[in-house]
């Protein structure tokens, strides 16, 4: 196993210190002794100087000296002081010569030296903290490549994208046999665009489809192209695919390319001269890419909408596949392949787990098995069972549970009444989705509690009588702290704002409201993939009368649903008193256990 080892500033220091000693010690042993001119004189008097080395204003030399009752010679210099010494050394026959002074070992040792021991100093730390980084590698290409051998990933390694895999498939036999297709006059596509959600798995099925084909693999991100000096990304793109034409037949894999390939005009604040000269010669090289070399563009993006229309004509990114968030099956197939790695109890169903996570992705789902085992080794447990499953998918979405946060008596009432307030709506509401648990477990950032719903199966539409169901579920918890205590808190705050944003959405989007009928204002540049909190702000394309319209029918709705909501927890106010009572003494309760309490009300029965 290779070592790393890590760069320490005292190096630095210690090898200046061992620099300077032994400076000083070379200095001390071999370094001329420098004496009085006075003393050179008496030494040239009594015929002890050797010979001698004359500049301009300095004498050195050797002398003869007697030290410890020995004679020998040394080495001495001497600052010159008499003009007439060439008439006293002529008197007494000693060698003598002129030399003019050179200034090359004086310069290198005071500034040349070190600039040179400075410069590799820093170097040295440039390559440290960044490599691959240095004065001649800004245009040079950043894509990681990974022979056929280092790649691993198989098409059985995906699960969850079934549809997706599929068209793949074509890549890779054109890949395998590119002359079956060649020779029908036939061409693959140059680019193949990948869209969907976050963590879908569109970069795992970019390096399946490399290690189906058993070819090398060029993987990049769109952000690494674009550097603070213009021109730098177009000359990578440049020696990318050079490099990609050598090693032919290979894949080029540009994950988030939205990050270079965003529309060229459009309104953006901070504009990009660098980013719009990366995205020409992106499209210059696979304009002129000749699809016969047996290079295969993939790329990868959530943010479709905003890629530049040139990316997306024929020729160039002409096919796009969609890897979306998988259904409970695919999800369960995820579950299959992650849960080979762990431990896992021979009680856990992972179709019930797969029922529990509607909307997750498949980087959501391979996190909740990575959260059970490292909470079943928390617990000491020998493998994973469905109460590490459970809890890992609460933690998910709801957050670190906090059991150790003081809350006072009153405001846990006022939470179990909340909580109570949105499973009994849910549980009276036609086609509502089934409650699985409610608890005032504080999670998360500002939770003091939740009411979590499971869908009996996945949903691609609804009605409108479904959306008012879910308006009614979200003011259940207000209504029941009006009733029960007569004032209301600041705890339905997140609820009273996804209930108008599903109002403003039936009036605005759905046509499903009164005052404009079948005509919708939906919103501006809506992203395809991207949750409504991650949307940008948008402009508004209506008037101001329009505007004032749509509120006052959002409100109508909202008003008219808490009504109905209201005299619903009225008629029950007894069964919500007790399931509060119920859930303040255990803080958690369970799917069976809510509906046994519903059950008994109805029959009249105890639960």
């Amino acid at each position: 196993m290779e070592t790393k080892t890590k760069f320490s500033l005292w190096y630095v220091v210690i090898a200046i210190w061992g620099i300077l000693a032994l400076q000083n010690y070379i200095a001390s042993q071999y370094a001329p002794r420098v004496v009085p001119y006075s003393e050179f004189l008496s030494a040239l008097k009594d015929d002890r100087v050797v010979e001698v080395v004359i500049t301009q204003g300095r004498i050195a030399g050797t002398m003869k000296v007697t030290e410890e009752g020995q004679s020998k010679e040394i080495p001495f210099t001497t600052f010159r002081v008499d003009s007439d010494l060439s008439e006293e050394l002529s008197k007494h026959n000693i060698r003598f010569r002129g030399q003019p002074e050179s200034t090359f070992l004086r310069d290198l040792l005071s500034w040349v030296l070190p600039a040179f021991i400075f410069f590799g100093l820093w170097f040295f730390l440039m390559k440290r903290l960044n490599p691959g980084a240095g004065m001649m590698s800004f245009g040079k290409n950043k894509a990681k490549v990974y022979a056929e051998k280092e790649i691993d990933t198989r098409f059985e390694d995906v699960a969850g994208a079934d549809e997706a895999k599929a068209e793949l498939v074509e890549i890779v036999d054109y890949l395998k046999e590119p002359g079956r297709y060649q020779h029908l006059g036939g061409r693959m596509p140059k680019g193949v665009l990948l869209v969907g959600p976050p963590g879908t798995g569109k970069t795992l099925l970019a390096r399946a489809v490399a290690g189906e084909a058993s070819v090398p693999f060029f993987t990049i991100s769109g952000s690494e192209f674009v550097e603070m000096f213009v021109g730098v990304g177009a000359a990578r793109v440049r020696e990318l695919f050079h490099q990609a034409r050598e090693k032919a037949p290979c894949i080029i894999f540009i994950d988030e390319l939205d990050a270079i390939g965003k529309a060229r005009g459009a309104l953006t604040i901070g504009g990009h001269d660098e980013r719009e000269q990366t995205l020409n010669q992106l499209l210059v090289e696979m304009d002129g890419f000749d699809p016969r070399v047996g290079v295969v563009i993939l790329a990868a993006t959530n943010r479709p909408e905003t890629l530049d229309p040139a990316l997306l004509r024929a020729g160039r990114f002409d096919r796009q596949v969609l890897v979306d968030r998988p259904d409970v099956i695919g999800r369960e197939a995820i579950l299959k392949i992650h849960v080979k790695k762990v431990k896992l109890g021979e009680q856990v169903d992972l179709k019930v787990i797969a029922q529990k996570t509607p909307g997750f992705s498949g980087a959501d789902l391979a996190n909740v098995i990575n959260e059970a085992a490292l909470l079943a080794a928390r617990k000491n447990k020998a493998a994973i069972d469905m109460q590490d499953l459970d809890e890992a998918v609460d933690r998910i979405i709801a957050g670190l549970e906090k059991k150790n946060r003081l809350i006072n008596p009153k405001e846990k009432e006022i939470v179990a009444y909340h909580e109570t307030g949105h499973a009994l709506v849910a549980a009276f509401t036609p086609g509502a989705d089934k409650v699985h648990k409610i608890s005032i477990i504080p999670r998360g950032i500002a939770a003091l509690g939740y009411t979590q719903q499971l869908p009996t199966e996945d949903r691609y539409l609804m009605t409108r009588g479904e959306l008012l169901g879910k308006i009614d579920v979200l003011l259940g918890g207000r209504m029941a702290e009006d009733i029960i205590f007569g004032e209301v808190s600041t705890g339905a705050h997140n609820d009273l704002q996804r209930a108008t944003d599903i109002a403003r959405a039936m009036v605005s989007e759905y046509g499903m409201g009164t005052t404009l009928g079948l005509t919708t204002y939906p919103r501006q540049n809506r992203p395809m993939f991207l949750s409504p909190e991650q949307m940008p702000m948008a402009g508004k394309e209506y008037s101001e009368a329009t505007a004032a319209r749509l509120d006052e029918e959002v409100k109508e709705i909202v008003t008219e649903r808490a009504a109905g909501v209201r005299e619903l927890l009225s008629q029950y106010r007894a069964l919500l008193e007790e399931t509060a009572a119920e859930l303040l003494k255990k803080e958690v309760l369970d799917s069976e256990e809510f509906y046994r309490m519903v059950e008994a009300h109805r029959t009249g029965g105890k639960p």
